[in-house]
């Protein structure tokens, strides 16, 4: 891959913004600032937060066994997946790949960049399919986006499929591991150095608990993260974020939290497979679990009627009478194995097995 081919003019000419506190860090002794114009007045969030996140990277980096020149962090995941898209998508021009049923968000994002949205279906096992996704290639395709685990479905992708891409495919291979700290299945991570095409998306807000915040993770090669740095806008992550995120992640609760929801995960699972009307359970390597039943508008406002939002996901291909539920809490769980009970019982024709 040579990634100056990738990277679109504009971009590769544009002389970054420069803020007050790129140009002039912090000091651990007093200062005065007045470089910046910030109101002077103290209260906590007077201030403008690091542009650069360092300590808030360090911390990621050291958990992740990268370096911090490998991360950028957005504004939630989506934040970062645009920047790739304006950084190596010319519009009306390049085209991407999404493998449907997957994230919207990658569609929706090619939308707003007048890009092209190349979609090759998974296959019935929710797989890639490696030779329909390479022969929808051409000169213009700058990336293809992998969720795995992939977020309707849940299941992780096979590793064979995935390296034959990354080897075959000259542009960018972005694959968003939202879902990785719930899966038994190893980081991509681990062979990072070994793919310069390879990009990698995580998130705290799922495993971490912390979607309020509003964090993405961007992990690739220095030269991508490079690009990137010259187009993120200068303070896109605000101090209170950084902060809370530092302290949380110190506090170390996730893997604990992630053991509970795998538990309650497996609860779930155990009770759906009991009914009648629940026709099929995927596997799961996310903190959800997506069921096909036999007539899901019907049992989503079942759901819905007993206080109860999980997602419908019949709209998407592949996924006919299709509803996603999220593992909750032992409490939430415990509520719905009893809520099935009634949903089951609420319809004569539906046999307890």
């Amino acid at each position: 891959m040579n990634l100056e081919n990738l990277i679109r003019e504009n971009v590769k000419k544009l002389s970054p913004y420069s803020s007050a506190r790129d140009e002039f860090e912090q000091f651990t002794k007093p200062m005065i600032y007045l470089d910046a114009n910030e109101n002077p007045f103290s209260n906590g969030i007077n201030r403008y937060p690091d542009p650069q996140q360092k300590e808030l990277k360090a911390i990621i980096a050291d958990k992740n066994n990268v370096q911090k020149e490998n991360i950028l962090l957005g504004n939630g995941s989506d934040e970062v997946l645009d920047l790739i898209f304006r950084a190596f998508c010319e519009p009306n021009r390049d085209n991407i790949i999404t493998l449907p049923p997957t994230y919207g968000m990658y569609g929706v994002l090619a939308n707003i960049n007048a890009i092209e949205n190349r979609e090759v279906l998974l296959n019935e096992e929710f797989q890639p399919n490696v030779e329909a996704i390479l022969n929808a290639v051409d000169n213009n395709t700058k990336i293809i986006f992998l969720c795995s685990p992939n977020n309707p479905t849940g299941n992780s992708f096979d590793d064979a499929a995935i390296i034959k891409i990354l080897n075959q495919f000259k542009g960018l291979v972005v694959i968003d591991e939202a879902y990785i700290d719930f899966s038994n299945e190893v980081s991509w991570l681990t062979v990072l150095k070994d793919f310069p095409n390879l990009i990698i998306t995580q998130t705290l807000s799922k495993a971490y608990a912390m979607a309020g915040l509003r964090i993405g993770i961007l992990f690739a090669s220095k030269e991508i993260i490079s690009v990137l740095n010259k187009i993120k806008p200068p303070y896109n992550i605000n101090g209170v974020s950084q902060e809370t995120a530092i302290k949380k992640l110190l506090q170390s609760t996730m893997p604990a939290q992630v053991k509970k929801i795998l538990v309650e995960k497996n609860k779930l699972i155990e009770a759906l497979s009991k009914y009648e009307f629940v026709e099929k359970i995927y596997p799961s390597n996310a903190n959800f679990i997506l069921i096909k039943v036999d007539d899901a508008n019907f049992r989503y406002q079942q759901f819905i009627d007993n206080g109860v939002v999980v997602r419908n996901r019949s709209n998407q291909p592949l996924c006919e009478n299709c509803l996603r539920i999220s593992v909750g809490t032992k409490e939430e769980t415990e509520q719905i194995i009893e809520l099935l009970k009634t949903i089951n019982n609420a319809e004569k024709s539906i046999i307890y097995r």
